[in-house]
C-alpha cells in the first residue's frame, strides 16, 4: 500500500487531482460514478460515488441485505498553499516577472523558501455551448520564492516576520518573458488564451515523496495532511465489503479554509447525497431518522506526533509517536467531537481488528484546531469520533509521517465500513 500513497501524494497536487486519482481508484474497484445532475436508481449491493465541484467526493456502498445502519469516513483533500492571483504577472523594474499569490490556509511560510516549485489546478475555458473545466499541472521547475542573504539582512536568523505580498511573491521569469504565463497555461489547458475565463491555480513544492529510516519507517512529502487520511479511507471503503451498513465515504475540500463552500463540510452535500440515496431505496423520513441514530462517522485528520526537538509542546500523559497506530484526538472544549461515547466505540471495533490506538490532547494552556467532525455535524447529527495518524511538520510543504501507521489506518477503516451498529437507548450501543 505505501507505493500506492507515494504515487498519490507525487501526483495530486491540487484537490482537484486528488479527487481525479481517489476516482480512478474508485472506478477500478468497480464503483458507479453519479452525476448531481442526473437522475439515480440506487440499488441493493450497489456501489457508488459522485463528486461536487471536481474538488469534494462522497462514495457510498449499499450492503444487499438491507441498510442497518450508517458508517462515515469524512477526510479532506486540500492543503495550505499559495494561490495565483486572477491577474496573474507582476512587474519589477522591467527586469523581472513575478507571480501574484495570496495565502490559502495556516501553511509554514519558511518552508517554501528557495526550493523548486510549479502550479497545477483548473482552467474555466470557454467553448461553442458555455463552459468546460479542464485540470492542468504544469510538473516542472518553474518558480522559486527567493530568500534575502544575511548579508543584507543581519538579523534574518532571529525570528523574521514574512510578509507575504512581499517577502513570498515567487519569481517566474525575467522581462522578456512578459505576457507568457497564461500563454503557458493556455497550452496546458489545449485552449486559446483568449478563451480562459476563470482558474484556480495553486503553486506546489516539486519534492517527491521519499520513504527513509534505517528500518524505511518514515516518509516524509507534501500534502500528508490530510491526503494520508484521505487515501487510506478511500483504499479501505475500494476494499471493504459491508454486510449491513451504509458505507459512506466523504472527502471534502477547503478545510483548511473553514468548509463554507458548496463543496465543503459545512455545506448540504453530505446531506443531499444521503438524502437521494435513501429515497431511491425505498427509506421514508422516519426511516431515514432511525438510520442516524444507530450511524457513526470517523472525522479523520492527522494529529500532531511528539517533536522530538520540543516534547513540552506536548501533553506528558496524552501524546502520540509516529507508527503506534491510529490517534483518538479529544479536547474539553471540543474542538474535537470525541466524547466518551463515540471513543468507546470506536475502541471497541480496534480492539476487535487488533489496530493500535492512541490517544492525543492539547496541552491544557494550548488550543488546537478544528476538524471536519464538529462542522459536519451541524449539518448532520450523529455519535462522531475525531482520529488521524501522527506526523511532524503539519502545515509544512514537506511533512512527516510513519510508514507502518499506512496499514494500520487501511485495516482500521475496512473493520470499520464492514461493522454494524444498533442504538438500543440512548447511550446503549450494540456493535457487531
Amino acid at each position: 500500500m505505501l507505493s500506492e500513497i507515494i504515487g498519490l501524494l507525487d501526483g495530486a497536487h491540487s484537490a482537484f487531482h486528488a479527487v481525479k486519482d481517489i476516482s480512478a481508484m474508485l472506478d477500478r474497484a468497480g464503483f458507479e460514478r453519479l452525476d448531481e445532475s442526473e437522475s439515480w436508481n440506487i440499488q441493493k449491493g450497489g456501489k457508488y460515488y459522485v463528486t461536487r465541484n471536481l474538488s469534494s467526493l462522497i462514495g457510498f456502498i449499499v450492503p444487499r441485505d438491507g441498510i442497518g445502519c450508517m458508517l462515515f469516513t469524512a477526510s479532506h483533500c486540500d492543503s495550505p498553499v499559495f494561490k495565483i492571483k486572477q491577474n496573474a504577472e507582476l512587474e519589477v523594474r522591467n527586469s523581472y516577472i513575478q507571480l501574484d499569490t495570496e495565502r490559502y490556509g495556516g501553511l509554514i511560510q519558511t518552508s517554501w523558501l528557495d526550493r523548486p516549485l510549479s502550479f497545477a489546478g483548473r482552467v474555466l475555458v470557454k467553448t461553442d455551448e458555455g463552459v468546460e473545466t479542464r485540470l492542468v499541472d504544469l510538473d516542472e521547475d518553474s518558480l522559486v520564492i527567493p530568500n534575502v542573504a544575511p548579508h543584507m539582512k543581519r538579523d534574518i536568523n532571529d525570528g523574521m516576520k514574512y510578509n507575504p505580498q512581499t517577502d513570498l511573491v515567487p519569481l517566474y521569469a525575467d522581462y522578456a518573458s512578459k505576457g507568457r504565463f497564461f500563454a503557458r497555461v493556455a497550452e496546458l489547458a489545449s485552449c486559446r488564451e483568449e478563451d480562459i475565463l476563470g482558474h484556480d491555480l495553486y503553486l506546489y513544492a516539486r519534492q517527491k515523496a521519499t520513504v527513509w529510516g534505517p528500518e524505511k519507517e518514515f516518509f516524509s512529502s507534501g500534502r500528508l495532511d490530510d491526503l494520508e487520511c484521505a487515501f487510506t479511507c478511500s483504499k479501505a471503503f475500494s476494499l471493504c465489503e459491508p454486510k449491513e451498513a451504509l458505507a459512506v465515504l466523504c472527502v471534502f475540500d477547503n478545510e483548511e479554509v473553514g468548509s463554507a463552500t458548496k463543496q465543503g463540510a459545512d455545506s448540504t452535500f453530505l446531506t443531499d447525497v444521503l438524502t437521494r440515496a435513501c429515497l431511491s431505496l425505498g427509506v421514508d423520513r422516519e426511516g431515514f431518522e432511525r438510520l442516524r441514530a444507530s450511524s457513526m462517522m470517523l472525522s479523520c485528520d492527522n494529529a500532531h506526533a511528539m517533536h522530538p526537538n520540543h516534547p513540552e509542546f506536548s501533553d506528558t500523559p496524552n501524546t502520540v509517536y509516529m507508527n503506534k497506530g491510529i490517534v483518538i484526538k479529544e479536547s474539553a472544549n471540543q474542538k474535537y467531537t470525541s466524547d466518551g461515547v463515540s471513543k468507546a466505540m470506536f475502541r471497541f471495533m480496534m480492539d476487535r481488528a487488533g489496530v493500535p490506538v492512541q490517544f492525543f490532547s492539547n496541552r491544557s494552556d494550548m488550543v488546537g484546531g478544528g476538524t471536519l467532525g464538529n462542522v459536519s455535524n451541524k449539518h448532520f447529527s450523529l455519535n462522531t469520533v475525531d482520529i488521524g495518524l501522527a506526523q511532524l511538520s503539519m502545515h509544512s510543504v514537506f511533512e512527516t509521517a510513519g510508514t507502518r501507521d499506512v496499514g494500520y489506518m487501511i485495516d482500521g477503516m475496512k473493520a470499520f465500513y464492514e461493522s454494524g451498529v444498533e442504538a438500543v437507548k440512548d447511550g446503549a450501543y450494540q456493535i457487531r
